[in-house]
């Protein structure tokens, strides 16, 4: 039996319009093809840049920085430059996107009910 709230209690008509435009909004900040994955990794532990290409196969470095970016911008991500030489920067994941624990819990379990499906698909 699912329990699926948002059919339980589904919203007056009157709040559907501007229940989209936040869900829109929320798409955008997470509608980068890696930031989910940029944001998982980081969630377990700070990176270098780097460390964070060689842990998200397939992302180029032009790519990488941009949604680095997108996601500092959005309060995401916090980049960190040490004055060194030569420079050491890291990248670690915000107290505002840790809030994000339960969704990747929930894609987890997601993924794990539906092993057959996401295989076949390759993981698309």
């Amino acid at each position: 039996m699912s329990d699926h709230t948002a059919t339980a209690c589904p919203p007056p008509a009157s709040d559907i319009a501007g229940l989209n435009a936040q869900v829109r909004e929320a798409f955008a900040v997470f509608g980068g093809k890696w930031k989910l994955e940029i944001l998982w990794v980081l969630s377990q532990r700070m990176h270098r840049f780097n460390e964070l290409r060689r842990a998200i196969p397939g992302v180029t470095q032009h790519m990488l920085t941009a949604q680095l970016r997108e996601l500092e911008q959005d309060g995401l991500v916090e980049r960190t430059i040490h004055p060194e030489v030569p420079p050491r920067v890291e990248y670690r994941i915000t107290a505002e996107a840790l809030r994000l624990e339960p969704v990747f819990s929930a894609i987890f379990t997601w993924m794990r009910e539906r092993p057959s499906r996401i295989a076949e698909d390759g993981g698309r």
